[in-house]
């Protein structure tokens, strides 16, 4: 298939493209290689994604609404995985407009590629951090959330109702696919373990929010891409047994579908860190801070509706994810430490 991967030279998109291109899809990676965090990081895996047979690449902001509409007109996807954004709980308090041309500009642009060029399905990354004030645990698809706690996830919250329109509007098949704290090799810098083993090896502290009172449910990225690539081949359907008088926030009437995509087995935060140590033998110097604004204390995902839908298993311990992160941070930074 013609695959158009928005966010390609991230974290993630880097990931999906790869396992795409491995078992011979052709992909488009869109991305704007913004400075977000260090841009080097992003150009190092778009070089390796540029030696692969069957990639193409196109520097196009997402808010750019001519040059998005270039890249369907000229490529003419099949199917698109929109996992490009302006990312980060904390940042979309110093800078809500990036957040909003990106997540909310940028996903309308997006949505109005598939419907003018008809995508057979659209795959939309969205986040735990819609689940904001709640605290029941674990999250489920079937809850209600309309409490966000940051401007960033109201803004990925936008993004879902956006497509659900166009589902319902044109008919346009979407899967929302809600992200767990997704860790692994080519991670982004600015996630806790990335900036845990910096610090550790530069022997200097690592901050500990909310006092270590933290758990999260840690998803190893090969566990995600499995998932992600397993719900891009089943477009979304329309649910005959929807109900307007009780209706799930998880299906409609129209080809739309929510999922969440997470491990399923939260991790506290302190246990992390016990990894982190453990994989590099050495321990780390803490400084505990209070909760930040815009963070939940816990995170935890309910899959069933994966697992029952596309055999979504996440099957990474994070004492294994844990091992492989550090041998890749230690490569790609050329030490040994």
């Amino acid at each position: 298939m013609r695959i158009l991967v928005t966010g390609a030279a991230g974290f993630i998109g880097y990931h999906t493209a790869q396992a795409l291109l491995a078992r011979g899809d052709s992909v488009v990676g869109l991305d704007n290689l913004s400075d977000y965090y260090d841009v080097r990081l992003k150009e190092a895996r778009l070089a390796r994604l540029e030696q692969r047979p069957g990639f193409r690449f196109a520097r196009v902001d997402l808010a750019d609404r001519d040059g998005v509409e270039r890249v369907f007109t000229d490529h003419r996807p099949q199917r698109v995985v929109h996992l490009a954004a302006q990312a980060g709980v904390r940042y979309s308090m110093e800078n809500p407009h990036a957040y909003v041309q990106s997540n909310v500009v940028g996903t309308l642009n997006v949505l109005e590629g598939c419907r003018a060029h008809e995508v057979d399905h659209l795959v939309l990354a969205s986040t735990s951090s819609v689940y904001g004030a709640n605290t029941r645990l674990p999250f489920s698809v079937e809850d209600n959330v309309d409490h966000p706690l940051s401007l960033y996830a109201a803004t990925k919250k936008s993004g879902e109702l956006m497509a659900h329109c166009y589902a319902h509007l044109y008919r346009l098949p979407v899967s929302g696919l809600r992200f767990f704290t997704v860790y692994g090799p080519w991670g982004r810098p600015d996630m806790a373990l990335f900036k845990f083993t910096r610090a550790i090896l530069a022997s200097e502290p690592i901050e500990v929010y909310n006092n270590g009172e933290h758990a999260r449910d840690f998803t190893y990225i090969d566990d995600i891409v499995e998932g992600v690539v397993r719900v891009l081949d089943r477009p979304a359907a329309a649910d005959p047994a929807w109900s307007g008088e009780r209706p799930s926030p998880a299906t409609s009437p129209a080809p739309y579908r929510l999922y969440n995509i997470g491990n399923s087995s939260p991790v506290e935060l302190m246990d992390l860190i016990s990894c982190l140590e453990r994989a590099l033998g050495r321990t780390a110097v803490k400084r505990y801070l209070p909760l930040q604004p815009g963070d939940v204390p816990r995170t935890a995902a309910d899959i069933a509706s994966l697992a029952d839908d596309v055999g979504f298993r996440p099957a990474t311990p994070i004492e294994v994810g844990v091992e492989r992160f550090v041998a890749w941070y230690r490569d790609y930074h050329g030490t040994g430490a």
